[in-house]
């Protein structure tokens, strides 16, 4: 299941999608979310789902690849699901011994399900369509104009790409932590909710010393290639609008805002 994780992972490519500026997907990624919580029908949920499986088709990207990625987060999926569902007040359609179920809960469970989703799966497709070398130049870009207030955008950028892009990494080390003690006797499976999670407890340490090694053997790294931060700093590729960037960006966001709109009409 661990390796079912897709946000924080590169699937290298050549399309139109993979080729857009970094700046310009992050933009529609944050336009995309924020349109997401002013839907409150489900008509509009057709047209984000064509955008995401359009988005997935011109990407390239195999949509077992991109659907494997829900997998482990379907227990939490679930459980919000259900929590709207027998504990949102309305017109109760039946009853299940003392719990209930409303008409507002399961319209509100399945908006809550479907967001969750969708959510999920719109910024999988950003890690998934953008180098971290990318993502890093296109975070610094957004968040430039703020270093005039003192904000450090260059480190800010470089600490969230890292930590996106050692998601996959450490959840390999936690694989091959699980199968070394699962060799020697150790059991993940059985037992109730509780006891699984006891026994998951001795996988903090040792993932937790390969996660620190880590971080050091890349600072060592970064230092010995003199890195010195975003001051004067230099970039082999500079970050250019082109007229495919121009047309994406507008497309989309006239797109997400008759998205919004669909809320007041």
């Amino acid at each position: 299941m661990l390796k079912d994780i897709t946000i924080g992972q590169y699937f290298p490519g050549d399309t139109f999608v993979h080729k857009l500026d970094p700046r310009i997907k992050i933009l529609i990624i944050i336009m995309f979310i924020t349109s997401l919580f002013f839907i409150d029908s489900f008509f509009p949920y057709i047209f984000i789902l064509g955008f995401i499986l359009f988005s997935i088709k011109i990407s390239d990207i195999p949509l077992k690849f991109v659907l494997k990625g829900l997998k482990p987060l379907a227990l939490i999926i679930s459980i919000t699901f259900i929590i709207n569902v027998f504990f949102t007040k309305g017109e109760v359609l039946f009853k299940i011994g003392p719990l209930s179920i409303t008409k507002e809960g399961l319209s509100q469970a399945t908006f809550m399900a479907l967001r969750l989703i969708f959510l999920i799966t719109g910024t999988s497709l950003l890690t998934l369509t953008t180098s971290p070398i990318s993502l890093t130049d296109g975070i610094e870009k957004l968040l430039s104009p703020f270093k005039k207030i003192g904000l450090p955008a260059h480190e800010l950028a470089m600490m969230m790409t890292i930590a996106l892009r050692f998601i996959p990494t450490l959840l390999e080390e936690t694989d091959k932590i699980m199968k070394a003690q699962m060799a020697r006797g150790a059991d993940f499976e059985s037992g109730n909710v509780i006891n699984r999670a006891k026994n998951l407890v001795p996988l903090l340490v040792p993932l937790f010393i390969n996660a620190f090694r880590r971080a050091d053997e890349l600072a060592i790294a970064m230092e010995a290639r003199c890195y010195r931060g975003g001051e004067n700093r230099t970039r082999l590729n500079e970050l250019k609008l082109n007229k495919q960037d121009i047309l994406a960006i507008s497309i989309m966001g006239i797109f997400f805002g008759f998205i919004v709109s669909t809320r007041y009409i």
